[in-house]
């Protein structure tokens, strides 16, 4: 048997990978997050399989339905939202797994940060604004952020930034930004993206928090910060194209063209 830890993306059933989705159709047991996978996803497992929420689970009762699978030669999926490698909470159950010779694999997921620019149509690296994407998050309940991976610290760079797991400590991550980003800088707080309930509030570092107030909004939801988010993109100041698609770049499915003689 193998536990397959699969990532069912960020809300939308149809969001999950077509791996991910067999991987489900195939398995006897199926463990997911309850609250943050949709039950359009368990529609794929098969009708006589064991479903088991593990919302209100910890680590060794978790692990302890994939212990009992092994005994039956039954192969189990970990059903994740998100990708799982991200905030996935999956390390410390391969390591488990690792101990007890039980064998998985790990299936990616579409992750937040890329539905979210999906549902803005924002590119979150554009020439000559930003060519970084950090993901990262602030210490609240969770464990604490390494030495140099605070908010502060990563803000000298001036990358995009996808601030998850953050939205109650949303007064903090804007004390963080505004020395490095400015005040006018824009935000968007992205709420469970792709679900039929998702919300985008939009805001700068100096409003946002009025903003997110108001919403109720107090979980799952995503912090993006940067540049790139401005509502208006169309002036030749804001941004450069891609030399990628330019006539004059050549690269070795585009040789340069021969002009001699023209």
């Amino acid at each position: 048997m193998t536990v397959f830890f699969i990532g069912a993306g960020p809300g939308a059933a149809d969001l999950i990978t077509l791996r991910g989705r067999d991987k489900i159709a195939q398995a006897p047991v199926c463990l997911y997050a309850g609250s943050l996978v949709p039950p359009e996803i368990l529609a794929h497992a098969p009708d006589d399989a064991t479903i088991v929420d593990t919302a209100p689970l910890h680590l060794d009762q978790i692990i302890a339905h994939m212990v009992a699978a092994h005994a039956l030669g039954q192969d189990v999926a970990r059903v994740h939202s998100g990708d799982p490698s991200l905030y996935g909470a999956i390390g410390e159950q391969m390591r488990r797994l690792d101990v007890l010779e039980i064998p998985y694999e790990v299936v990616p997921g579409v992750p937040a940060f890329a539905a979210a620019s999906a549902a803005l149509c924002r590119e979150f690296t554009l020439p000559n604004v930003s060519q970084t994407v950090i993901l990262t998050r602030t210490s609240v309940r969770a464990s604490d952020m390494p030495a140099g991976e605070e908010l502060s610290e990563l803000a000298r760079s001036h990358a995009t930034l996808a601030v998850h797991l953050s939205i109650n400590n949303l007064a903090k991550v804007v004390r963080d930004l505004i020395p490095h980003y400015g005040k006018d800088c824009p935000v968007v707080v992205a709420y469970r993206v792709t679900w039929p309930d998702e919300q985008f509030i939009r805001g700068t570092l100096e409003t946002i928090r009025e903003k997110v107030k108001g919403s109720g909004i107090t979980r799952t939801a995503l912090i993006l910060v940067g540049p790139v988010l401005a509502e208006d993109l169309s002036s030749a100041e804001a941004f450069a194209d891609s030399e990628l698609y330019n006539a004059s770049h050549h690269h070795v499915l585009r040789p340069r063209a021969d002009t001699e003689g023209s």
